[in-house]
């Protein structure tokens, strides 16, 4: 067994269209990570208002909401390589104009908020369409691994394109924007040179309502796709506690700016580790009660971080947080796939990318307003509990979660 995975993991890397679809990904979410950090850093820094803050969240939710089913017909109707390289050249000349701005002094809070939106939009275009296209890449036997590798890499990304952006704003803030978009322009590259296993099958179906929410209508229509989905956007929607991480860090773990960081970055090295087990060994069996047994251990791990008032146990839950959220994502992303049929999975990637920045946004927002009420502590608490609690109604919702034994097609 062990070196039949040996031989699927050296196979799925091997694979000259899945390398240049992973270098694609990796290379455009380092770019969107870092120019991400210094807009945020560029607007705090003109208008010291938390307020505009959350403007540059709201400015990058708001198109995904707005483009979602837009998102999905074109996914499924058009070659998904050049919807992607479209999206790639947008966000890089949108990263160069940036650049070009600040260079001059033409930009202000109106900007920056534009530029983001304009970001946002590309974004919503681009990560549904490129999840559907992974299918067309690898054969359904290493769909799994194929998943899980890329979640490795696109978790160094999330911890690489921060702190590159940060570290890239302090030499000049001109830098970022410029860097990012020589990184948009690289996995626009990337994307050309993806080689498809097997063709899409182009939809003919007319464009009207139903077609539009065809992607909604699926998934409802299968319990299993259904369940896995609403566990994920409910566990992540309750246990938002990493929102809160700046309060935790200051005022309960008394850490300073270091443990923010600190904090920060534990969920993404969580992750990382465990997705690279993953890519080493698939879930092979039970896959199904796996998945609901990583959000029960997600929603325990969310109590406990709460409860702590020491930065190494702190640390320790978040790195559970990250590893468990990553099984539930390996999971729900392959049977997402391996449940679709090619010519929905546009439309069904775009309504699954909407229930997971839903989740997130939501989940933070929803986490604010509750600790603005009760407190950091007693809001961690319960979101756990209520993550805990999703797990065991969603088992007598969905039996047939429990039912799934493995993820091959």
């Amino acid at each position: 067994m062990d070196t039949l995975q040996s031989q699927n993991r050296v196979s799925v890397l091997a694979h000259p269209g899945y390398r240049s679809f992973a270098a694609s990904r990796v290379f455009s979410s380092i770019g969107f990570q870092s120019v991400t950090v210094a807009m945020g850093w560029m607007i705090y820094d003109q208008t010291h208002s938390a307020f505009f803050l959350g403007l540059v969240g709201f400015c990058q939710f708001l198109p995904m909401v707005i483009l979602t089913f837009i998102v999905g017909q074109l996914a499924d109707r058009f070659e998904r390589r050049r919807i992607g390289l479209v999206c790639q050249l947008i966000e890089a000349l949108t990263a160069l104009v940036l650049a070009v701005a600040i260079w001059q002094h033409w930009i202000g809070p109106a900007g920056i908020l534009a530029a983001v939106a304009v970001m946002g939009a590309a974004t919503a275009f681009e990560r549904p369409t490129m999840a559907a296209l992974l299918p067309n890449i690898v054969p359904s036997s290493m769909l799994q691994m194929a998943i899980a590798t890329s979640t490795s890499m696109m978790q160094t990304a999330f911890i690489i394109g921060p702190s590159l952006g940060g570290l890239l704003y302090g030499v000049s803030p001109i830098a970022p924007f410029a860097v990012s978009a020589l990184l948009y322009v690289i996995a626009s590259f990337s994307v050309i040179s993806i080689r498809v296993e097997r063709q899409q099958p182009s939809s003919r179906e007319p464009v009207t309502l139903r077609s539009v929410f065809a992607g909604v209508s699926f998934i409802k229509s299968r319990p299993v796709m259904m369940g896995t989905i609403s566990l994920d956007l409910f566990a992540v929607l309750l246990g938002g506690a990493t929102a809160l991480l700046p309060m935790f860090a200051r005022d309960i773990l008394h850490a300073g700016p270091w443990g923010l960081g600190l904090l920060r970055a534990a969920p993404a090295i969580g992750a990382l580790v465990m997705s690279i087990w993953l890519a080493r060994r698939p879930l092979e069996t039970d896959v199904g009660k796996k998945m609901l047994l990583a959000v029960f251990v997600f929603g325990i791990a969310t109590i406990v971080f709460a409860l702590s008032s020491n930065i190494i146990l702190s640390v320790a839950a978040l790195l559970i947080v990250g590893a468990s959220d990553t099984v539930s994502v390996v999971v729900r992303s392959s049977l997402v796939q391996l449940l679709t049929p090619d010519n929905m999975r546009g439309r069904v990637n775009a309504v699954n990318s909407l229930f997971i920045g839903t989740s997130n946004q939501l989940g933070e927002f929803e986490s604010g307003m509750l600790a603005s009420a009760i407190g950091p502590v007693l809001t961690g608490i319960v979101g756990g509990v209520g993550t805990v609690a999703v797990v065991l109604l969603w088992m007598w919702i969905f039996p047939d979660l429990t039912k799934v034994k493995t993820l091959k097609g």
